[in-house]
């Protein structure tokens, strides 16, 4: 990796750490929040390819972990990302830590998987449609195996805590935040994409 792509990498971990313990990388819609964590990640994975991306949502879920451990370990639902969480009703364990990193690294990993699939070989520098199909896939990437994992891991208990159905709440959760962070990441990624190409 060179010097350039180095400090562009750089840029990106320091924006990650922004968005993950700051309230800029949430983004109000209505009664609804739609986080930016997922940006940096699939950006550094169309840009810089698989191993970066990877890298960086190795990054996204170690911001996780570090925020409901460290900052927010007694909300209720810290135990699913974090097996050292201080809520009194349930407790981390393993798994915690599978839903934590799992996701967000192959969340690296999607997006230029699917860009690639569009690519024109006789223009590469221009996958606007790749770009754009690639972020939707890295975001609900994420959101989809976060919520499958809590599901099989963790379902009575996360059923217990918000006292509804378990897949009536995780459909809930696709729509009111999944769907809109998957249109953000579609319209912001494929655009700092290309201006980092660029650079």
């Amino acid at each position: 990796m060179n010097l350039k792509t180095t400090l562009k990498v750089c840029l990106i971990v320091a924006i990650e750490l922004i968005f993950c313990f700051t309230p800029l990388g949430t983004i109000p819609i209505g009664p609804i929040a739609a986080t930016l964590s997922m940006v940096p990640v699939i950006i550094s994975s169309l840009t810089f390819g698989k191993k970066i991306g990877m890298f960086m949502g190795g990054v996204f879920g170690l911001c996780s972990f570090i925020y409901w451990t460290f900052i927010m370990p007694a909300f209720p639902t810290a135990f699913l990302f974090t097996p050292f969480s201080e809520a009194a009703m349930y407790k981390g364990n393993v798994f915690s830590l599978v839903i934590c990193f799992v996701p967000r690294i192959l969340a690296g990993l999607t997006p230029i998987v699917v860009s690639d699939l569009f690519l024109n070989s006789r223009n590469k520098s221009d996958n606007i449609k790749g770009d754009v199909l690639g972020s939707i896939a890295g975001s609900m990437t994420n959101t989809v195996l976060v919520l499958l994992m809590i599901l099989v891991f963790f379902g009575n208990e996360y059923s217990s805590i918000v006292g509804k159905n378990i897949l009536t709440v995780l459909g809930m959760t696709v729509l009111t935040n999944g769907i809109p962070e998957a249109i953000i990441c579609a319209i912001v990624c494929p655009v700092v994409v290309r201006v980092l190409k660029k650079i």
